[in-house]
């Protein structure tokens, strides 16, 4: 991986400096009685540099879930063609269960979706990333696929059935393991082997 430039190092600092300091009015008054100017202000800047690094108040809290769209679709193309795609979307999941499982990472994730379960606005718009989200790893699915030579025509919903399978096991795995049924990563074992028959 290549290192990153002290510019890049300096505008994740400042983004994960803007994180915290929402969560934390967030998590005090609540997410829709709190004001990006009031963000900018906790954080000892501008409105106007707030913006260059969130496009919106709602960015703070979902932009993540954009980019770990991308990371789960890369994650996927990384997989060997010839693996079952049911096999390459456990595999797809490895760098996420390591985050919820890293204490360290766990209680802020927590918090994060505290801040969205709290509010309908923000749930909705959650949902509507993650659907986002699968829906562009199935295309990936697709594409892989046909580069396999046994691909789905367009009309097919499988892959798009099988991911959002998945997702629905890295939800049920998530619950079990908060509910002390065990490690993340055997949760998500387990949920995925029950579905993978039918997969």
């Amino acid at each position: 991986m290549e290192s990153l430039s002290l510019r890049e190092r300096t505008r994740l600092a400042v983004r994960q400096q803007l994180l915290d300091t929402a969560l934390a009015l967030f998590l005090k008054q609540g997410y829709e009685a709190t004001t990006v100017d009031e963000i900018a202000a906790a954080a000892g800047m501008s409105k106007r540099s707030f913006f260059r690094y969130f496009g919106s108040k709602e960015d703070v809290i979902l932009g993540k879930h954009e980019r770990l769209g991308e990371q789960f679709v890369d994650a996927l193309r990384a997989r060997p063609l010839d693996e079952p795609l049911w096999t390459s979307l456990r595999r797809m999941f490895d760098d996420v269960v390591d985050y919820m499982t890293d204490p360290a990472q766990a209680a802020g994730a927590a918090e994060l979706q505290r801040v969205i379960n709290g509010s309908a606005s923000l749930r909705a718009a959650y949902l509507d990333r993650m659907l986002g989200n699968q829906s562009r790893i199935a295309a990936a699915a697709r594409e892989r696929a046909h580069e396999a030579g046994r691909g789905w025509d367009d009309a097919d919903p499988a892959p798009l059935a099988l991911v959002g399978a998945a997702f629905a096991c890295l939800t049920a795995a998530n619950a079990s393991a908060a509910a002390g049924g065990g490690p993340l990563h055997e949760a998500l074992d387990r949920a995925m082997a029950a579905v993978g028959p039918l997969a």
